[in-house]
């Protein structure tokens, strides 16, 4: 083969090997406008404003109202509080509530300087270290599933068991971040297997909104209050209920997404002001109507619904006065 045949042949390959790249390009330019336009562009809608923001550092104690928070994937923090990473427990590591011990619910737990200080009604406020790596990790039971949290110490121990009568003994404990966290999905295939949290019951954050509160207190003998149902965030300016239909929500740079409503049980019957428990109301006004739908029995059973149940998309800040919006796609 002379010169001028291998030139004529090395140009017709180039010249294929051009269209080849040239037509996978056109393929995959098609293939970007075809998603692009394809894809549902998302649609923002305003639907209330944030009116509290609330953390609740020890499980079952009293709410801390907050103005600012940081919304992370386990749940609300401010300063040094986090959302439920504090717990009561027995002696042999299960997990104490009100639904046990409904008074439980006027002890104030909060966190200054690396301290944390219990307050309630009757008692001497005890303040103790934060951080306390000489004491035990304790292996705690939560909902039948294992957790592991910082024993607090005698002393917390002993301000507990004398609040709550002085028949048991109680011991506080404290969830550390190097800690073995518990995934919701264990309990409740709802959420995603990859959600991880300390001692919430479920998920990291609850809403409820105010009007959905006064729709329920105008159906009772006496008004109640948001704090009863313990959300992490109250929204206002919006219907009853509304809650219900946001599937996911933005709040300034946060991303929620609804997983479940919040299926409620006979804690909702303790009244946050006196630590007293009815075992009534306003549970048995709520499964008047607020029961699920026949198709959702398997997963609520007889509980009625009342709040909506969130995983965080996307992390962000909080502050109390935001708008919320509704995503739709």
């Amino acid at each position: 083969m002379d010169l001028k045949e291998l030139a004529a042949n090395a140009l017709a390959q180039n010249k294929k090997a051009a269209l080849l790249v040239g037509a996978a390009g056109v393929a995959l330019l098609g293939f970007g406008l075809g998603y692009k336009y394809m894809r549902k562009p998302e649609k923002a809608v305003r639907v209330g404003v944030v009116s509290q923001i609330l953390i609740h550092p020890l499980k079952s104690g009293k709410a801390v109202p907050v103005s600012v928070a940081e919304c992370q994937k386990m749940g609300l923090k401010a300063g040094e509080l986090e959302d439920r990473h504090w717990l009561v427990v027995t002696e042999e590591g299960n997990m104490v509530t009100a639904r046990q011990e409904p008074r439980l619910v006027l002890v104030s737990l909060s966190c200054q300087g690396g301290y944390a200080t219990l307050n309630g009604p009757d008692m001497e406020e005890l303040k103790f270290p934060v951080k306390q790596p000489e004491n035990l990790i304790l292996n705690c039971r939560v909902f039948s599933k294992d957790i592991q949290g910082r024993n607090c110490g005698d002393k917390a121990s002993h301000w507990l068991t004398t609040f709550l009568g002085g028949e048991k003994t109680f011991r506080l404990v404290h969830y550390e971040p190097h800690m073995k966290p518990r995934r919701p999905a264990e309990s409740e295939p709802l959420y995603p297997q990859f959600e991880q949290v300390a001692y919430p019951d479920y998920g990291p954050i609850m809403l409820l909104s105010e009007a959905s509160v006064q729709d329920l207190s105008s159906k009772l003998d006496q008004e109640v209050t948001t704090e009863r149902f313990r959300p992490s965030i109250v929204i206002g300016d919006c219907e009853p209920f509304d809650e219900d239909s946001w599937e996911e929500i933005q709040i300034g740079s946060v991303r929620l997404q609804r997983v479940m409503s919040c299926g409620r049980c006979i804690l909702t019957t303790v009244d946050p002001e006196t630590g007293v428990m009815s075992r009534k109301e306003p549970l048995e006004t709520l499964k008047s109507y607020r029961l699920c739908k026949p198709s959702e029995k398997h997963i609520y059973k007889k509980a009625p619904l009342f709040g909506q149940l969130h995983t965080v998309k996307k992390t962000g800040v909080l502050h109390v006065g935001e708008e919320v919006y509704k995503i739709i796609r």
